[in-house]
Formats: structure tokens, sequence, C-alpha cells
């Protein structure tokens, strides 16, 4: 898996959980403390976001690190 692969995964897979968890990205955004815009940069994968703000958006959807990095 190439680096935009990676970024893609973790896109789609944040947004799975968001949207399962019937979350807006503003509610999320929020939880995870980090702009609406940021969020939806990431969700459509033209952001590579740290480890710090992934973590903040495991927390705030309450799964752990593997359901968003997929392996």
């Amino acid at each position: 898996m190439d680096r935009d692969e990676i970024i893609q995964k973790i896109a789609e897979n944040i947004r799975i959980e968001r949207t399962r968890k019937r979350m807006t990205q503003e509610t999320l955004a929020e939880m995870a403390d980090i702009t609406q815009k940021y969020l939806n940069t990431i969700e459509h994968g033209r952001a590579n976001p740290s480890a710090v703000v992934l973590v903040n958006i495991c927390k705030a959807l309450d799964v752990d690190s593997k359901t968003i990095l997929g392996f």
C-alpha cells in the first residue's frame, strides 16, 4: 500500500464511522478539536492528519485506531 492509498483508506474509514454513528462533520470536528473544514479535507483524502489528530478522531468516534487505520 502506498502513501496515497493509506490516506484514502483512512479517509474512507473516518467517513464510514462518522456516518454510521449519524454524526455531522461539524459535531465530529468539534469533538476532535479540529475545524470542520479540516475534517472535510481529511475525509476527502486531501490531508495527511497527524497521529494526534487521528487519536482525537478515534476518541470522538469511540473506536480503536485499528478501525480507522484499517490494518
